[in-house]
């Protein structure tokens, strides 16, 4: 190996600040970062395009030009080696004349798994892998997770009082936390694929579930309504603004037949039906939902709602991580609470996430926490 492994990292790393720059604008596809390098200096730097295609590798190549010949090839993630709407991207490496590949960690989607590096080796190119491999599938959790579970990565985002209450007995809940922290929730929208509600949220909030930092307006995620009766009203802020900011809203099939003419307005208003199965309770499955999301392309999905989906989503193990604002003020007893009951007798029962990080936004504080995996 004639480059130093110091090397491999500060490369990658580069690769890695290209591929978080597209985290959230490559659904169905992952984000992936490609940096060429000869002789130390890189020739092309470059990310998987909006939707997912290009990919960054033919975006790099592109720019590198003939230049591109016994180079180096930084990426993120596994090349592809299968045939789909592009030719594999390993294929185009080979072709371009790129000597080394050096790959940050492996892509679990069964065509490519593997494969691409067979490809790559099988053409006399050399191969190293996993140099910053944490990072690296730290970007893409939530393509993989798609891949191993059929379903999005999901965090759910709640915003409360010292006390874990998100509004005031009366239902006023503007505005718990400061401004600071609520044009951070902007940002984590425009990361995410969707954003996940219900409809009672939407019914005392109206909520238009956007970005709307200068700038990012494009970066506004899917906005997706469990509905199990086709509640949403017409004059609601999603449906208003559904021919601009795709909203999904999933029901049973039983309630998009019987309001036929409601479906008819929503439908034309640019609001898209999803039917999934009925739970045991009467309501939508979301175990059923969440996995018709990821056959739609969700990679990633954040949780913006009350009590009782938030309590859902943990009871039925959806949650992957939570992102807790709190606001440094006590709301009392008489408070709504951001969670239901869990029916926990013992402490071993409840639910149980790692603290990886914590920022402050003005008086506020944000915790990151990532639900403890069974060993």
């Amino acid at each position: 190996m004639s480059s130093l492994p110091s090397e491999h990292q500060h490369f990658m790393r580069h690769a890695l600040v290209m591929a978080n720059m597209a985290v959230g604008i490559t659904a169905p596809n992952p984000s992936v970062g490609c940096i060429i390098v000869k002789n130390g200096k890189v020739l092309a730097a470059a990310h998987t395009a909006n939707g997912g295609r290009p990919h960054a590798e033919a975006i790099a190549l592109a720019e590198a030009g003939s230049s591109a010949k016994g180079a180096t090839a930084y990426v993120t993630l596994e090349p592809c080696a299968h045939h789909g709407k592009t030719p594999p991207c390993a294929e185009s490496l080979i072709n371009a004349g790129i000597k080394r590949v050096v790959i940050a960690c492996l892509d679990p989607f069964l065509e490519v798994n593997g494969k691409g590096i067979k490809m790559l080796e099988d053409a006399g190119i050399e191969v190293t892998t996993g140099v910053c491999i944490e990072e690296a599938k730290l970007i893409n959790e939530g393509f993989f997770s798609v891949v191993k579970s059929g379903r999005p990565f999901i965090t759910l985002k709640t915003a409360t009082s010292l006390d874990g209450k998100i509004a005031l007995k009366n239902g006023v809940s503007k505005w718990i936390t400061g401004e600071e922290s609520r044009g951070y929730v902007h940002l984590m929208r425009a990361q995410h694929d969707a954003v996940i509600t219900g409809i009672r949220t939407v019914m005392a909030d109206d909520p238009q579930l956007t970005c709307r930092l200068p700038g990012m307006e494009a970066g506004s995620p899917v906005r997706v309504v469990l509905d199990t009766n086709l509640g949403l009203p017409t004059e609601s802020q999603l449906a208003k603004t559904a021919i601009n900011v795709p909203c999904w809203v999933i029901t049973l099939q039983e309630s998009i037949e019987i309001q036929k003419e409601k479906v008819a307005i929503l439908q034309a208003l640019g609001v898209r039906l999803i039917a999934v199965r009925k739970a045991g309770n009467g309501k939508i499955c979301m175990e059923d939902a969440m996995q018709q999301l990821g056959k739609l392309g969700v990679n990633s999905a954040m949780i913006e709602a009350g009590a009782a989906i938030n309590t859902a989503a943990l009871n039925l193990g959806l949650v992957d991580r939570i992102a807790w604002f709190r606001a440094p003020m006590v709301i009392g007893n008489d408070g709504i609470a951001a969670f239901g009951d869990f029916g926990s007798r013992e402490i071993n029962e409840v639910f149980k996430f790692n603290l990886e990080s914590r920022k402050h936004f003005g008086n506020d504080s944000l915790d990151i926490l990532n639900k403890i995996r069974a060993t």
